[in-house]
């Protein structure tokens, strides 16, 4: 008897993804929440790679004059009419990330509390967002950042040194804008949706200290350079705290979140036929320890039907980290997804697809790759070496090698990570 041929899952898998980006659009998302025309000057400000799309959504469904800065990364700009857009570089940060930090803080300088200031912010302002702490350096920024990249420190400690380290971050730009009112808008790339944590909260109160940033830094034994020590042993990098007056008049408001790009994803699972779980919107870790987790549940789920029936897809957001040993092209959604391929060992009825809603993995213009149960098999016959990949960083290397990156482009949106894990039943075992 011939058997049928593996049914090849990667145009689902890609249809699940495309829909948590299409979810997370700003021009979907923003209208609702704009509030009424205020008696004096409308100014919009902001950073992040889905600010451009959310200043533009904002013109679009405006009445009435506005004027503003917003930054963005190179390749994410769109046309817009009022508002000025500015890219700069990510996730390193760069002088035109620098300058125009500085032209943002110039334009919020004597606003009146007949004033509005609409802040348009999303992930990656951490780094477009570039105004260091007194004493410090771009190139002390640009030493700190590169090294929190690469030590496995999670998203909310990498933004509490950030927060510390700039004249921008933690709550003072807001402060900054005084007596005006601020309204944030915010599209969440973080795990639990904390404000302070996306873009290191340039418009919010933050409760953490310069301490806890010190604290970081010893934990993970990140070099940085003596300036930076030196400004936060002595307190002089403090952040704008919960009760300060000057934010008296601020309001932040999430307008989309990595759970409604999964319950996106869900629906579009549903209609295909398969039964969605999703198993958490802000799940941390190594991203490798990660892979081989859900390796087990899905493995679990293949072979018992436990804790779900098959067929069924199950969906994760979040944020993992890397601690960067090798010298490969890595990304933590394909660092995640080799994991997820040497633990899975070839399970038949096992596919995924894992990558970053911003359409960037890493430092590459790759949003992340797709697997399936014969990864492993392709990858041997090319002479490539999953294993030694893996040890490497070099997830890149290995999905391009066969063929199997997704490529996205420029989003103009970023809700963190997205992972499907697609399990056919175990009758796929007979056809594959």
């Amino acid at each position: 008897m011939t058997l049928p041929p593996p049914i090849d899952h990667r145009p689902l898998l890609r249809s699940l993804f495309d829909a948590a980006i299409a979810a997370a659009q700003p021009a979907l998302c923003l209208p609702r929440h704009l509030p009424a025309r205020p008696p004096g000057r409308t100014l919009v400000i902001g950073a992040g790679k889905a600010s451009a799309a959310m200043a533009r959504s904002l013109e679009e469904h405006w009445e009435g004059p506005l004027e503003g800065l917003v930054i963005t990364r190179y390749g994410y700009a769109v046309p817009c009419r009022h508002i000025e857009i500015v890219e700069a570089a990510h996730p390193i940060p760069d002088a035109a990330g620098l300058q125009a930090s500085a032209r943002i803080q110039g334009l919020v300088t004597g606003l009146s509390a007949d004033d509005l200031v609409i802040a348009l912010i999303s992930g990656g302002g951490s780094a477009l967002l570039v105004a260091p702490g007194d004493g410090l350096s771009l190139a002390d920024k640009q030493a700190v950042n590169r090294a929190l990249l690469d030590c496995g420190a999670s998203i909310a400690e990498m933004n509490c040194v950030r927060r510390h380290l700039s004249k921008v971050k933690g709550g003072r730009l807001a402060a900054a804008c005084h007596p005006a009112h601020v309204l944030s808008l915010l599209i969440s790339d973080v795990p639990g949706d904390s404000p302070i944590d996306i873009a290191s909260g340039p418009t919010v109160a933050d409760p953490s200290a310069c301490a806890d940033a010190l604290a970081i830094i010893d934990r993970y034994r990140i070099p940085v350079p003596s300036a930076v020590r030196a400004l936060l042993e002595s307190g002089q990098g403090e952040s704008v705290k919960p009760g300060d007056p000057r934010l008296d008049a601020c309001e932040t408001r999430i307008i989309t979140a990595p759970q409604s790009a999964l319950e996106a994803a869900a629906a579009v699972a549903r209609a295909a036929g398969y039964t969605p779980h999703i198993l958490g919107d802000s799940l941390e870790g190594e991203a490798r320890e990660v892979g081989r987790a859900l390796a087990g549940i899905a493995r679990q789920v293949q072979l018992h039907g436990q804790p779900f029936q098959t067929p069924c897809v199950l969906l994760s957001g979040g944020e993992t980290t890397v601690t960067v040993k090798g010298q490969g092209r890595g990304g933590r959604n394909v660092e995640f997804l080799l994991s997820l391929a040497l633990a899975l060992d070839g399970l038949p009825g096992v596919h995924a697809i894992a990558g970053d809603t911003d359409g960037v993995d890493g430092a590459e213009e790759i949003a992340g790759a797709t697997l399936a149960p014969d990864t492993l098999a392709r990858a041997w016959a090319q002479g490539v070496h999953p294993r030694q990949s893996l040890d490497n960083n070099d997830g890149h290397g290995f999905f391009q090698a066969l063929g199997d990156s997704v490529v996205t482009g420029p989003t103009l949106t970023n809700v963190n990570d997205f992972r499907a894990i697609l399990i056919d039943g175990p009758d796929s075992f007979s056809r594959s």
